[in-house]
């Protein structure tokens, strides 16, 4: 997990890195291992690492191409970034970096804005094109990374977290009533409004493209759900088809230059991902949260799952490591 930020004032008024700075403070806990700033003119660009893959400063960002053209905020795994670069060198690219954020950025300049239907994986970016003077937005195809945007006071800004974009531009603070329609009716908000107005979530499989001339945001929906299949096979065929997707998805996002642990809640979902995780990484460490309920009784009883995710761990042989949560935890989590 990475923080991206940034935003441009279309009334060409330099950006200020005391705000850029804030912007990604803001957002600080989503990277804690390192923090980059790019500022030019009116548009500035700030990014808070999680480093994951490639973990010198070669894989730091903003990303600048080596044309000093482009320039990328990414939060993300894109899991097959390997076979992509591949094809990148190929085609002539150098690489300073094993980071799969150079492969995004060379993958962007090379295929434009079809690039995005070429990454596997989880991902929200920015990318400024220095001479079109264009933003282009884009978040994953199932919304795992997060993404909101936008447009007041003649300034257009992105950030991972809304908390981020409140700190531009003494950002008018104004409630959203019909998200709270939403919100109060079904306990979420299906559209893409916020609580604040102003404030949009870009939707999953969607990009955008801010352009500085037209102060405007064009959004693209690039995929959808397609659940029509014109191949008839038996239940033998689709057992072993899921069967193979689901180990070819955990095994794809096992890379990492880092330690990979798993969390096991005792369930069917976590309890299978650790299943195969395991066996590619014999003594996986896997890690439970459970609440002291020393004073609850009868059904909540059964919302402690540490016995369950226990058994697993035993039957898996994985390094289990157990955590119990008390209300004063939760508390000072909460704050």
């Amino acid at each position: 997990m990475c923080g991206i930020a940034g935003y441009i004032n279309f009334n060409n008024q330099p950006v200020s890195k005391f705000i850029l700075k804030e912007m990604g403070k803001a957002i600080e806990h989503r990277g804690p291992d390192g923090e980059g700033y790019w500022l030019n003119n009116n548009v500035g660009i700030a990014h808070k690492r999680l480093s994951i893959i490639d973990l010198s400063d070669a894989g730091s960002q903003p990303m600048i191409s080596k044309n000093k053209r482009f320039i990328l905020s990414y939060n993300g795994e894109i899991y097959n970034y390997r076979e992509l670069r591949k094809i990148l060198i190929k085609k002539g690219y150098f690489f300073s970096s094993q980071s799969d954020s150079e492969v995004v950025l060379n993958s962007l300049i090379e295929w434009g804005k079809n690039a995005i239907e070429k990454f596997n994986g989880m991902f929200a970016f920015a990318l400024w094109d220095n001479e079109k003077k264009e933003f282009l937005i884009a978040r994953d195809r199932y919304g795992i990374k997060p993404l909101y945007y936008s447009i007041q006071r003649n300034t257009f800004s992105f950030a991972s977290e809304q908390k981020s974009i409140l700190k531009v531009n003494n950002f008018n603070r104004k409630i959203e009533h019909q998200a709270f329609v939403e919100y109060l009716t079904f306990q979420n908000i299906f559209s893409n409004i916020t609580f604040f107005k102003d404030i949009y979530l870009l939707q999953p499989g969607y990009f955008g493209v801010f352009s500085e001339k037209n102060k405007s945001l064009n959004l693209f929906k690039y995929w959808d759900y397609l659940f029509k299949s014109e191949n008839k096979i038996n239940q033998n065929e689709y057992e072993d088809q899921l069967n193979f997707y689901f180990k070819q998805a955990v095994e794809r996002q096992l890379v990492s230059d880092v330690e990979i642990g798993s969390y096991l809640s005792g369930g069917i979902d976590s309890g299978s991902i650790t299943s195969i995780a395991s066996k590619i990484y014999p003594n996986l460490k896997t890690f439970t949260c459970g609440f002291d309920l020393t004073s609850v009784s009868n059904l909540e009883l059964g919302f402690d799952e540490r016995k369950k995710a226990k058994q697993i761990s035993t039957f898996l042989k994985t390094e289990h490591n157990e955590m119990i949560l008390s209300y004063g935890d939760m508390e000072k989590c909460l704050k």
